[in-house]
């Protein structure tokens, strides 16, 4: 993990670090390359919960410790991977706990950036696929495997990646179970961006720092609008009126306004604080 960032807390194999309006979520298992345990899907939902309701958390970045994002589910629950429905002691499927971790990582009202450097494999690409942005350095090597163990990806995983980068892309990688580079992955816009490893830092700080200026109303809207799109065809009326009256509301449109003309840096604070 990054030695710069402060206030660590650790959370089953994740950890999460804070360096001002950013928190980083770590999959911290370096050991494992970063496998994701049952327990840590269990444990994702409740993390990024807190992480939404902190104020002064405005960007969220997803990574893997050490140099690689994740190899994968864990080899030693192997069992658990194939025999997805079985209710485990807590009641609760491993499709149920991936499903519920991926989902909030994907509902989470704040902007996503995955920062992907060597493996990123199974449900490892599968968290880099939720979050809103994806860059990566030239080391990243990234696949979607079940067809390497007979597996039927979980539909909404593969909504997903299918929206992501087109029916022909993930059939590819569904298909053959292959790994692909960072060129192929900008190619089909499975990354937004990659940088050589030298650059990488600098790279995903710019970015952090322009997402943590901007208005956090026009993020969330602009997320729900395009999660609308994405899944009725357009923007619906009613969900287009509540963000108009949320932005009549705010105080952002009078701040935004005022730092241009006024020719200084915005300073959003929504929701309003008071």
């Amino acid at each position: 993990m990054s030695d710069g960032a402060s206030d660590t807390a650790a959370h089953d194999g994740l950890a999460v670090t804070r360096d001002g309006p950013v928190a980083t979520v770590w999959l911290d298992r370096p050991a494992k390359r970063n496998a994701v345990t049952r327990a840590m899907w269990a444990a994702l939902p409740g993390l990024l919960d807190e992480l939404a309701t902190a104020s002064e958390v405005r960007v969220v970045v997803v990574r893997g410790a050490d140099g690689t994002f994740s190899a994968g589910a864990d080899v030693s629950e192997v069992g658990q991977v194939v025999d997805q429905l079985t209710a485990g002691d807590d009641g609760h499927s491993y499709a149920d706990l991936n499903k519920a971790a991926e989902d909030a990582l994907v509902a989470f009202p704040k902007p996503t950036v995955a920062v992907v450097q060597g493996a990123c494999v199974g449900g490892g690409c599968s968290i880099a696929v939720d979050c809103d942005l994806r860059i990566a350095d030239t080391t990243a090597r990234f696949g979607i495997t079940p067809a390497r163990l007979g597996l039927v990806y979980p539909p909404g995983a593969l909504e997903r990646v299918t929206h992501l980068i087109g029916p022909a892309a993930a059939k590819w990688l569904l298909y053959t179970g292959e790994l692909v580079d960072a060129a192929w992955a900008l190619r089909t816009g499975l990354v937004d961006a990659v940088h050589p490893p030298g650059e990488l830092e600098a790279a995903v700080a710019h970015l952090c720092a322009s997402l943590a200026e901007r208005s956090l109303l026009t993020q969330q809207a602009t997320k729900e609008m395009i999660a609308a799109v994405l899944h009725d065809g357009a923007v619906g009326a009613d969900l287009a009126r509540r963000w108009a009256k949320e932005a009549q509301a705010s105080s952002e449109a009078t701040e935004g306004v005022a730092a241009f003309l006024e020719r200084r840096p915005p300073r959003f604070r929504w929701p309003d604080a008071t």
